[in-house]
């Protein structure tokens, strides 16, 4: 995908002109929760070059609902959800009516024709009353506002407390907001009714899921859906879940038996793509007269939005904080609650780093303001409570099991890299001129690699495994197809040379086939940084298969032990002296179209297939610093510096991951200092266009100094973890420990995600 990519040759679904296609636009509520009266689709219809109008309840005629519920989780609760909204909108922007047209424009022309009687509702706007007796119960067959709620706990929390020397608290807010990928959501489906067959075109992470969730709501067999996901302009996750105006989409391409496009605008996404982080944590801590932990404990609120997502539900980021949250840390005694909430704005849902801002944010934030209490050092009270790193396998707080991790390492790595005396020397200097500037650290854990007891027991049609078939071509070339796919962080070069190097090949004779369900295994897709982990080990293990496989053939036409043979540079050569016996490339060409050569009873297979999943996570760990400048007048961020120091165990590609993790943190500077969807009191979003939404641009880029321990981890043969969101999982905390160490001499502190000028304003007192 590089070279297409670098060559402005990608392909992407709002590339493809299939014969017949037509477009849909899609009227959606003006408001955060209203019943649907008569709707008039007369005005539309009459509109030159419109093809159809179609309302919810025509689409819910054609499809079953869903829930985005677990059976492994019996208190998740979710109302039943329709593709368009039948009888009332429950988020302003969620879909109602479709039109079809010739174009685009159209389309969008006649939707505005469509007169709804809308008959607004009392909204469930802020998650901090949706409990309260006097606020309106969103799904009343629910009996009240609550999603969800866990609780997890380790020794006696209370017997911590009461042998603390220093007790500290704090409450962290963190910001609603979403993935404003480069390329907004789009789906072609194109429904063949001679054939009974229905192509979906999307850019997306998970094709398989995709046809699954198609197969069981529009009672088509899986055979007969075929899904292609094509180039990929950013996911974050915000693509690995199933929206209802995509599943309308082919709802009507049925309904008019020719191919239906859907493309989202910018002012669409924001109001229909899933958000998330939308949390209050309120925690405390204990330390002992040694620095060490001895208590720890929060609560987490957050909104989930009038749906849980499907299929991937609303829950599992609140789920990982509770996991996430201490995870470096030996901690004895731990209680922490989480509740979800239900609330009228667009559901949230998985997101990239899961959770793990806001359970890193409440353990190292009150582990420095403990810190602070007992006058020892940020980075000491660190050393004084990590795991060590001979003491694997642990379990976290919440009793996650961890494995081949190194904090200390880590640590101890950062601190060299970032030179803190010359920072700490810059930083007082720079205070004798009254400038502000600050040191900020964060020490975590990374959930990567979800396993099969992550989604199995949940009955979500999420696979935990994947698969790779690799087959010998007639020329020499090997084809590798994988079920993992490609979104542009470089799947297809990582698994090439995984391929290359398993084989003894040329990188430049092996061919990567992703994100095709009617060619690749049966897979996951790409999600949660498995594709180094998951995908790039079953490729490991079907290369190496073929690699037997080739040496057996050899043996056979050499008249030798395949032992005494080996595969280097595309060539058989003799194992012991490296003498070339014969290429790949004859060698191939005698076993497809020379066989004759071979002897009668033999016939080589050539062609391996392996599949690999773990059972729970491949875990990561990192720790980031960074160096930042506060204006104490006008409470503007400015971020000089980052440092990563990453153990994501084997580095295939060490350019591939270095990006990948810069720009994780330039995604995680957004979340700390910009991204915000902003609502008022009635759930309308204010904010929904990307002259008032904020992201880091290439003036907000800091240089991101990247770094590596190396701990492979045991679960599999390759060794390697995940790498692709820890960058943005340590930003929050890094960006408030600094902003905080740069403000405290002038007696400010803040404690809100994303730090605004006007929060570091209040936190000065200054507004």
């Amino acid at each position: 995908m590089a070279r297409r990519a670098v060559a402005g040759q990608g392909r992407h679904v709002d590339d493809l002109v299939l014969p017949r296609m037509v477009d849909v636009a899609f009227v959606r509520s003006p408001f955060a929760h209203a019943d649907i009266g008569n709707i008039d689709t007369s005005a539309a219809e009459a509109l030159p070059g419109v093809i159809a109008v179609v309302t919810g309840q025509e689409i819910s005629n054609r499809m079953t609902p869903w829930l985005g519920v677990m059976e492994n989780m019996p208190v998740l609760k979710s109302a039943p959800q329709y593709a368009l909204a039948v009888e009332r909108a429950v988020w302003q922007g969620e879909p109602a009516v479709a039109v079809i047209a010739e174009t685009r424009a159209i389309a969008e022309d006649a939707a505005e024709l469509v007169l709804v009687d809308w008959n607004e509702k009392p909204p469930v706007a802020d998650m901090l009353t949706a409990l309260d007796e006097d606020t309106p119960v969103l799904h009343p067959d629910l009996g009240d506002n609550k999603m969800f709620e866990r609780v997890a706990e380790k020794g006696n929390i209370k017997a911590g407390f009461n042998q603390a020397a220093h007790i500290v608290e704090g409450t962290y807010d963190f910001a609603r907001h979403t993935g404003v990928t480069l390329e907004p959501r789009a789906i072609i489906s194109d429904y063949d009714a001679s054939e009974r067959r229905l192509t979906v075109h999307y850019g997306g992470q998970a094709p398989h899921m995709i046809r699954i969730l198609m197969s069981k709501h529009l009672d088509i067999p899986e055979r007969d859906i075929h899904v292609i996901a094509h180039d990929c302009g950013g996911s974050y996750g915000i693509k690995s879940h199933l929206y209802g105006d995509e599943f309308a989409t082919a709802v009507l391409s049925i309904m008019l038996g020719r191919p239906v496009r859907y493309r989202a605008d910018r002012m669409e996404a924001f109001v229909s793509d899933i958000h998330a982080r939308h949390h209050r944590l309120t925690g405390r801590m204990g330390i002992d007269a040694d620095g060490k932990i001895v208590a720890f404990e929060f609560d987490d609120i957050t909104a989930a939005g009038a749906y849980s997502a499907y299929p991937r539900t609303s829950i599992v980021e609140a789920n990982q904080v509770l996991n996430i949250a201490g995870g470096p840390y030996a901690i004895e005694n731990f209680h922490a609650k989480t509740t979800v909430v239900f609330q009228n704005k667009v559901p949230t849902s998985q997101y990239r780093a899961v959770g793990h801002p806001m359970g890193i944010v409440i353990c190292d934030s009150l582990l420095e303001k403990a810190a602070n209490a007992a006058g020892i050092d940020r980075l000491d009270i660190r050393r004084r409570n990590l795991v060590p790193d001979d003491a694997y396998p642990v379990t976290t707080p919440a009793g996650i099991p961890l494995q081949d991790l190194s904090h200390q390492a880590c640590l101890e790595k950062l601190a060299e890299t970032m030179g803190l005396d010359v920072l700490k020397a810059d930083q007082e200097a720079a205070r004798e001129r009254g400038v502000y500037r600050g040191i900020g650290f964060a020490s975590f854990i990374k959930g990567t690699n979800p396993g099969a007891l992550i989604y199995g027991p949940a009955g979500v049609p999420i696979s935990a495994q994947d698969g790779t078939t690799i087959r010998l071509e007639p020329e020499g070339g090997v084809t590798c197809l994988t079920g993992v796919t490609e979104q542009g962080q470089g799947t297809e070069t990582a698994l090439a040379q995984v391929v290359a190097g398993a084989i003894g090949l040329k990188f430049d004779e092996v061919r990567v086939v992703t994100n095709d369900t009617d060619a690749v295994p049966f897979g996951g897709g790409t999600y949660g940084s498995r594709g180094a982990g998951i995908g790039g080990e079953a490729t490991w293990k079907a290369a190496k298969t073929l690699r037997g496989q080739i040496l057996e053939l050899a043996g056979v036409l050499l008249q030798t032990d395949a032992d005494k043979l080996d595969i280097r540079n595309s060539e058989i050569v003799d194992a012991e002296t490296g003498n070339s016996r014969i290429t790949i490339a004859e060698l191939s060409k005698v076993a497809f179209l020379r066989s004759f050569q071979l002897p009668d009873d033999y016939h080589p297979v050539l062609v391996a297939t392996e599949r690999f999943r773990v059972r729970d996570y491949i875990f990561t760990n990192a720790a980031h610093g960074t160096y930042v400048q506060v204006d104490p007048d006008t409470g503007l961020v400015r971020v000089l510096n980052y440092w990563v120091v990453e153990d994501c165990g084997l580095v295939i590609n060490p350019q591939l991951v270095a990006e990948q993790q810069r720009g994780s943190v330039i995604h995680g500077i957004g979340d700390a200092l910009y991204e915000h969807t902003i609502y008022d009191e009635a759930g309308q979003l204010q904010n929904a266009t990307m002259a008032d939404y904020l992201v880091p641009m290439s003036a907000e880029m800091p240089d991101v100094v990247i770094d590596h321990v190396v701990t492979p981890t045991g679960k599999t043969e390759l060794g390697a973890k995940g790498a692709g969101e820890s960058g943005m999982a340590g930003v929050p905390q890094a960006m408030l420990s600094a902003v905080n160490d740069a403000i405290s001499i002038l007696g400010g502190k803040v404690s809100a995600v994303p730090i605004t000028p006007e929060d570091v304003l209040q936190g000065l007192n200054k507004l």
